[in-house]
């Protein structure tokens, strides 16, 4: 699967590493819940940490299409609650 993280790229991401991307998901989804700033700010970096880690960087000139796509960063945690589904940022 191919996973956008805006403004930095994409990574090609292994399907067999979902369900611990999945955990780290469902546990930003109850920080965001229940407004732990600090809490979320960990998890999401957490997640994007462990995306970047399993994944394969994209080159910077491709341009496949994105299956997922993540929040900067740096992203507020409205702009991540906008960018939510009912599976939290990523589908399970």
């Amino acid at each position: 699967m191919i996973v956008r993280i805006m403004g930095e790229g994409q990574v090609k991401l292994d399907d067999s590493h979902f369900p611990e991307l999945n955990k780290l998901d469902d546990e930003l989804l109850a920080e965001m819940e229940s407004g732990d700033e600090a809490g979320f700010r960990r998890t999401l970096t957490a997640l994007l940490n462990a995306v970047r880690t399993m994944g394969a960087s994209l080159p910077d000139d491709s341009l496949e299409p994105s299956e997922l796509i993540l929040p900067a960063p740096d992203a507020s945690l409205e702009e991540v609650r906008e960018m939510l589904t009912d599976d939290g940022l990523i589908p399970n």
